[in-house]
């Protein structure tokens, strides 16, 4: 599997781009709007068609590039049917699956951040937003966050997987790239081996966390995939997953029905 971590300084995002080496379909996940050119240029010089555009929730902290991503590279835009995203092309649920040539990502629901938070899973490695973040974890303070939610979330969608898991999260403002679960099992002082839900619950309420500077641009952009107020057009309805990769000519559409699409 083609493989890309790719960062955004201003904001100590990720975006992941994953592509299959013989197909070159290709997706990006949590894309940042500021870099656009960045990330249409790389997909241009792997010869990757990028098939769709992931996020793994509303981002409060930055604007996705998603729907300019679907309107330059004709990608699908897919999230969380949670998400509350008005204008997405493919509502996830949890146990559906996206196919990037011969290579699958598993959407698990992970909500606790926001109600709509997803984590991709494929191949040895989770994709998983703002829901575990490196010896950390997301805020549970706005969006409809619940601390309660999220550290079910985590520990029993996420921390479950085996312990070589290869965890990417959507920020580290540390300058690391990635985890795994055993090591979060062992070391996460809020979410590791032997941390209760109350106690959780009771860190979580005492955070003071400062207002998300980006917030009011962001959270209103991102419900709309990216679009600024005069791009946004009315809502429509999603594609089921099987029919979105129907249109994109795979003959194995239906058989990814009975495998919770």
């Amino acid at each position: 599997m083609i493989f890309r971590q790719l960062f955004d300084p201003e904001t100590a995002s990720y975006s992941y781009l994953l592509g299959d080496e013989l197909t070159r379909e290709a997706v990006l996940i949590d894309s940042v709007a500021e870099q656009f050119d960045r990330d249409v240029a790389i997909i241009k010089e792997l010869d990757l068609k990028l098939v769709f555009a992931l996020e793994t929730h509303v981002h409060a902290d930055h604007v996705t590039a998603a729907a300019r991503l679907r309107e330059a590279l004709g990608a699908r835009v897919a999230v969380s049917s949670g998400s509350g995203v008005q204008n997405a092309d493919v509502l996830l649920r949890d146990g559906d699956w996206i196919a990037v040539g011969a290579h699958r990502l598993e959407a698990r629901a992970t909500p606790g951040h926001t109600n709509g938070c997803m984590t991709f899973v494929t191949e040895g490695m989770a994709f998983t937003g703002d829901a575990l973040l490196i010896r950390g974890c997301g805020r549970t303070d706005f969006q409809q966050g619940d601390a309660r939610t999220l550290f079910h979330s985590v520990r029993s969608r996420i921390l479950t997987l085996p312990e070589s898991t290869a965890i990417f999260p959507a920020h580290d403002y540390r300058g690391r790239t990635q985890t795994s679960v055993g090591e979060e099992l062992r070391f996460n002082p809020r979410l590791g081996t032997g941390k209760t839900v109350e106690s959780f619950v009771e860190l979580m309420g005492r955070l003071t966390l400062s207002y998300p500077k980006r917030m009011d641009e962001a959270v209103p952009a991102n419900l709309y995939a990216g679009l600024a107020p005069g791009a946004r057009p009315k809502a429509r309805a999603p594609s089921p997953v099987a029919a979105v990769m129907r249109e994109l000519g795979r003959q194995d559409a239906d058989a990814w029905m009975g495998e919770g699409i």
